[in-house]
């Protein structure tokens, strides 16, 4: 059998944005497929029977034919490589966990050479899938061994390292629900929700409403007792205590049995339960000294764990604590019936699993083993129960038993210690019943409390904790408008570009809304210029998106921009075309004649909101055309005022019933005309309309910038008052 070169990754993009294939992130591979250009599926020995063997789920694929195994039958009719690997990338991503949806693969202008794209939210990750991808492709082309195994675990490595955390994420996901979009501000789990002055930010289960002040107070557990035992609200009788000697003493001063724990520990690590024995008490300081900054010995509170999440001062859920145990059988030592144990599906390492494995020898298990006269290597009798762990188990959920005074009490100590987001671990025999009465108590206050449990009950409901986070921080209130976004304005092709988005930014500026503007004279905030380099990128807006003064944003953007990042934003409010030139310097995409700009720019309009408007040039049909694919009003302008585009464009509205007249700005006579419809108004003469300083403007993209700011209905006499004073400069 012939062996085949490799196929060559040429070049790898990654889109951060909208772009020419999707609206969301994605990889773009440009692959040489060499000497399989002349080798599609169905001409190489064995190479669709060894694929569907590794990755039998490739039957799922419907692919363009739009039935189950559609993808199996290009494969056997004969499909190219390139396609091929697109379908193995998506497959790899599924086996992985975190589905791709989106793939597709396009032959370019040289011979053997395509474009393909599959959708991925984290880069890394799309990295090391199209890396374990050209491995099995070229594995199977030539009939080697591949360890898909190894594979799918590679890619949930770099899943696991890269992705958001399970808290951060579900409040993502829900403000991707309500189309709030979001940009991620470090490696970690530092979100911001929201552009400009809209935003919120969110680091796990805590946001900028959460004030460091009453994180402090949630870590430090014995002032946080007695903050609230000031209050009324019941809490154990506790003591920090400095030694196992004063542990043992404070412990007979309470009263037997205790609990020992750190005093600003998290997550359960280093706290014991009900404690008698001297030895035990003493072994429990040890446990507990290196996991905080002091000890805490309290008396302790019979009854089942509880955890409780408040939200902006509501309990939106709350989950039941379990003990783990393992039940001997006669035959098998500890350490056994422990891995058994571990196997069950609800554990594992990785962020996603609800439960974490047992280890034996961490010290808190050793602890209760100790106390109940076994070690990890003892036969346990059949029958007998071996308790392994008595607290941080939060897996049932009970949200629908909790007591109105259960609540009124958790609710009541986070506004106490003053956290927008907390999580309230609590004592209580049954949470269906009054708090006081059945002698619970509220054990700690935890600032940006984990979510999984709530998330991933191993009993009960799931329950939407991040649309409660996400409904706090943009609350669904009458005539709230877009929660979270600004007005945004996108600015793309090459004719006055720069100066369009200057002079709308100063018009959206004497508005009343603080302006940011990038452009490729650089960056100017509130008429500011902070940026004197070229901003009209991806980052440059970036920058400004991320921005917490800027009200409203203007973007200048550029095909080449689109083509090698995508869009900074997910949408814009108003959405403006010049024209399609510069397809001269795109020939590296691929792009060698003016009517491929069409898929290129169209970007800039398929963003519009379906409130918004695009504004186009009715002096260049291509431009023009772009209307049809515009969710919300068009604008157009033009130097001529008998223009068949613009008359066509002000009848439209009232003979084929749309949703308002057509607007349209030109010029007539020497006057900016303003035209809804069949009415029309006088905005002033080019002349009068000139530049502080008597500077006059280039028509066709003065005539742009008053039909942008138009469509941000800024009123006509601001619009040109504006012009007048707009000091222009490069």
């Amino acid at each position: 059998m012939a062996t085949f070169q490799d196929i060559q990754l040429l070049r790898i993009n990654y889109l951060r944005g909208p772009s020419v294939w999707t609206y969301r992130p994605i990889l773009e591979v440009w692959l040489d497929l060499q000497e399989l250009e002349d080798y599609p599926s169905n001409l190489i020995p064995g190479f669709n029977e060894r694929l569907t063997a590794w990755l039998p789920d490739l039957v799922e694929h419907t692919c363009g034919i739009g039935e189950r195994g559609g993808f199996l039958q290009r494969l056997h009719g004969g499909t190219w490589c390139g396609h091929v690997l697109e379908h193995i990338i998506i497959e790899l991503l599924n086996l992985s966990g975190m589905p791709a949806e989106f793939g597709q693969t396009r032959e370019t202008s040289r011979h053997g050479v395509y474009r393909m794209v599959f959708r991925c939210p984290e880069e890394a990750v799309a990295r090391v899938a199209l890396a374990q991808g050209h491995q099995l492709i070229m594995a199977a082309i030539n009939d080697r061994p591949f360890d898909l195994k190894a594979a799918v675990q590679a890619i949930k490595t770099a899943i696991d390292d890269r992705y958001l955390g399970p808290s951060t994420g579900c409040i993502v996901d829900a403000a991707a629900e309500r189309r709030i979009p979001h940009i991620r501000l470090n490696d970690g789990n530092l979100v911001q929700l929201g552009y400009g002055a809209a935003q919120r930010r969110i680091w796990t289960a805590e946001s900028d409403q959460t004030s460091a002040i009453a994180e402090g107070i949630a870590q430090d557990k014995d002032f946080t007792k007695r903050l609230l035992a000031s209050c009324g609200v019941p809490v154990p009788e506790g003591q920090v205590v400095a030694s196992a000697e004063e542990a043992w003493a404070v412990a007979q001063d309470i009263g037997l049995p205790v609990t020992v724990k750190p005093s600003d520990g998290n997550h359960a690590r280093g706290v014991t339960l009900e404690l008698s024995r001297e030895a035990d008490i003493k072994a429990a300081f040890a446990l507990a000294e290196p996991e905080g900054s002091e000890v805490i010995v309290e008396r302790f509170i019979e009854g089942i764990e509880h955890r409780l999440l408040v939200v902006g001062g509501k309990v939106v859920a709350a989950c039941r604590g379990e003990t783990v145990s393992v039940t001997g059988n006669g035959r098998s030592t500890l350490r056994e019936l422990v891995e058994v144990e571990n196997q069950d599906p609800r554990r594992g390492v990785e962020q996603e699993y609800p439960l974490s494995p047992i280890d034996v020898h961490a010290p808190a298990v050793q602890l209760e083993l100790k106390r109940q006269d076994v070690t990890p290597d003892s036969v346990i009798d059949q029958g007998r129960s071996i308790l392994l762990q008595r607290n941080g188990n939060m897996a049932i959920d009970c949200t629908d038993e909790v007591h109105p005074d259960v609540a009124y009490h958790a609710q009541l100590a986070a506004r106490i210690v003053g956290l927008d987001i907390a999580g309230m671990d609590m004592i209580l025999k049954d949470i269906s019943q009054p708090m006081k009465a059945q002698g619970g108590a509220i054990l700690e206050v935890n600032a940006g409390p984990g979510l999984l449990m709530h998330l991933m009950p191993t009993s009960g409901a799931p329950r939407p904790v991040g649309m409660a986070i996400a409904d706090h921080l943009f609350p669904r209130t009458e005539g709230a408008g877009r929660p979270g976004r600004i007005p945004i304005v996108g600015i793309a092709g090459t004719q006055g570009n720069a100066f369009i988005a200057r002079l709308v930014g100063w018009l959206l500026q004497l508005s009343g809304r603080l302006t940011g503007v990038a452009s490729s004279e650089g960056m100017v905030l509130a008429n500011r210029r902070t940026q004197t380099s070229s901003a009209a990128h991806w980052a440059g807006a970036h920058r400004l998106l991320t921005n917490r003064l800027a009200e409203a944003a203007v973007i200048q953007t550029t095909a080449r921009s689109i083509l090698d990042e995508g869009l900074a934003y997910d949408r814009c409010l108003v959405g403006v075309v010049t024209d399609m030139e510069g397809f001269e310097q795109l020939a590296d995409h691929d792009i060698t004649e003016i009517g491929q700009m069409r898929r290129v720019l169209r970007t800039q309009i398929d963003v519009v909101l379906a409130d918004g408007a695009g504004v186009l040039n009715a002096d260049i049909e291509p431009v023009a055309d772009l209307a049809e694919l515009c969710d919300g009003e068009v604008l157009l302008y033009s130097t001529a005022a008998d223009h068949p585009r613009i008359a066509a464009h002000r009848a439209a509205s009232r003979t084929e019933g749309a949703g308002g007249e057509g607007r349209a700005v030109f010029v007539r006579g020497g006057q900016v005309i303003l035209a809804t419809g069949a009415s029309e108004r006088t905005l002033g003469t080019l002349g009068a309309l000139s530049l502080a300083g008597g500077q006059r403007p280039d028509t066709s993209a003065l005539l742009a910038a008053v039909a942008t700011a138009w469509a941000l209905d800024i009123t006509p006499d601001l619009i040109a008052a504006g012009i007048k004073t707009f000091e222009y400069s490069v």
